[in-house]
């Protein structure tokens, strides 16, 4: 359970079957893949079935997710990758 002051918004990227990432963010990261994995996340994932979570990381506020979701989704696929490497370590 997240207390007061703690963060309650994660920024998450999902590895779907075909290799691609998705970028979204979520209060629940398990719930939101779960959501995912049965077609309910959203458009994309319903065509790009996701199979793993591969990164996620916690912001204290929706506003702050927003805008790290944003930066990411900009980056080349290259820092992408780079982040979750750097995350498995």
């Amino acid at each position: 359970m997240i207390g007061f002051g703690m963060p309650h918004y994660y920024v998450y990227i999902l590895e779907c079957r075909d290799r691609t990432l998705y970028t979204g963010i979520t209060t629940d990261v398990e719930r939101r893949f779960a959501e995912h994995r049965s077609g309910r996340g959203g458009h994309y994932t319903s065509s790009h079935r996701p199979k793993k979570v591969r990164y996620f990381e916690a912001l204290r506020n929706r506003s702050l997710a927003l805008k790290r979701e944003a930066e990411i989704k900009s980056w080349p696929r290259s820092e992408k990758i780079a982040l979750i490497k750097s995350n498995e370590k």
